[in-house]
């Protein structure tokens, strides 16, 4: 026997069951004396898992809602991925779920249950409850249903938790062949929630349950709660659906101007350079070019030419010399830049109409197919989570660009992209009502 648990052979072993006798839940009432009253027979070392759904009651999460829409919206932060009516989002308590938590069963007509305002908190008042009551050493979990990418079904998983080690990380051990473990972090909070669902049950009736012979995993030092469980958005690499994705990308592309030493990785240019080749054209051609200036000295050796072309432009205007120095000052975003791209226009397979008009339109589709790629460009590199800047100065210095570059005469240089990782985060801007820009007829 151990912590009462019998084992097999000396193996480990567990034991969980659903608590059961307990009343139906009000606002206002004591979980933990409504635990202790219903004599689950605790002891130093068990962990009790109860649904979210009473807690939420006791705690008056229920409130009034014309629609469960209309609650999901005030929870939501952040949309993560919409199917029709079906939408996974953030919510306030920093969960991905389906529906932000909002639940519309078992509760009055014109009314929804939100989640507890704040899980962690919850599990920590039931935990120091039952020690006043029962004077046991135990770990509470509240747990709630989740769905999960790439599996189908449901399952229960930790969204509160006091006096429960949540994660169990591995990692700098090694495995049973003595081979290192650099990744293994269990989420033992998850599994534990998984456990108690298997006897609590959807529509039993049966809220809280209890895990017993697994002590190792509670812990008397104040923890992080669940929120440990909650993967950062700077490690997420799956944190929003494909639609979601590509609208996140469009909106969240800057103008970035200042850029850290990061080396940028070209594999990441050239997955933006896919996407930028899918873009339009005309004539079923292909107008782009997209020349990687990967080299230091590459980059250095095209923006001394064309800052001396830019110089003798400038003076041949008239500017003063202290108006081109700081004209050329602003110019340096590309010069900051670790990384540089020059696009190009080329006009393989457009048509001839010896016409003036004709052969004006003829040209602006290709600029515009060329816009279209870059545009594409910009965006992927937002996805890959690299800075840009389009910048327009090699359009003023085509014969200069193409010499240092070695290219063809008929390759149209198309401004360039500095790329890098930002040094600070976007600043905001404006909103733009689409409405502004739209004209009906």
């Amino acid at each position: 026997m151990s912590d009462g648990v019998a084992e097999a052979g000396g193996a480990p072993a567990f034991r969980v069951w659903a608590v059961p006798g307990l009343p139906e839940v009000q606002r206002g009432d004591d979980l933990a004396k409504l635990i202790a009253a219903a004599e689950p027979g605790l002891a130093d070392g068990d962990v009790v898992l109860v649904t979210s759904k009473i807690v939420s009651k006791a705690e008056g999460r229920i409130v009034a809602a014309d629609s469960r829409e209309e609650a999901i919206d005030a929870e939501t932060v952040r949309v993560v991925a919409r199917r029709g009516t079906l939408r996974i989002v953030e919510n306030r308590q920093g969960l991905v779920m389906a529906a932000a938590g909002v639940d519309a069963s078992n509760t009055p007509a014109g009314t929804v249950l939100l989640l507890p305002e704040d899980p962690d908190a919850s599990a920590r008042a039931i935990r120091d409850g039952l020690r006043d009551a029962l004077g046991v050493e135990v770990g509470v979990l509240v747990t709630d249903t989740f769905g999960r990418p790439w599996r189908n079904g449901l399952t229960d998983v930790a969204i509160g938790a006091a006096g429960v080690r949540v994660l169990d990380d591995l990692r700098g051990g090694t495995d049973a062949y003595g081979n290192p473990l650099s990744a293994t972090v269990v989420a033992t909070a998850d599994e534990l929630a998984a456990a108690g669902d298997l006897v609590k049950g959807k529509a039993a009736g049966l809220p809280v349950a209890v895990v017993r012979g697994l002590a190792q995993a509670v812990s008397s030092d104040q923890d992080g709660g669940a929120r440990e469980l909650v993967r950062s958005a700077a490690d997420d690499m799956f944190r929003l659906g494909t639609s979601e994705a590509v609208r996140e990308a469009v909106t969240q592309r800057r103008t970035v101007r200042e850029f850290t030493d990061e080396p940028v990785d070209p594999g990441a240019v050239r997955r933006a350079v896919a996407a930028a080749v899918t873009a339009p054209a005309p004539h079923h051609t292909t107008p782009w070019r997209f020349v990687l200036l990967e080299s230091e000295s590459s980059r250095v050796r095209l923006l001394d030419a064309m800052r001396e072309q830019w110089i003798a432009d400038l003076r041949r205007d008239g500017k003063s010399e202290e108006s081109i120095a700081k004209r050329v000052r602003r110019g340096d975003v590309l010069r900051k830049a670790p990384y540089l791209v020059v696009p190009c226009l080329v006009m393989d397979g457009s048509h001839t109409y010896g016409h003036a008009r004709r052969d004006a339109a003829e040209r602006e589709m290709f600029v515009v197919a060329t816009g279209a790629g870059i545009q594409n460009f910009l965006v992927a590199l937002a996805g890959e989570r690299l800075g840009s800047a389009w910048i327009s100065s090699t359009m003023f210095c085509r014969e200069v660009v193409r010499e240092v570059l070695g290219l063809p005469d008929d390759w149209d240089p198309m401004g360039a992209v500095a790329v890098g990782h930002a040094a600070a985060a976007p600043k905001s801007r404006p909103a733009r009502e689409a409405s502004d820009f739209i004209e009906v007829r």
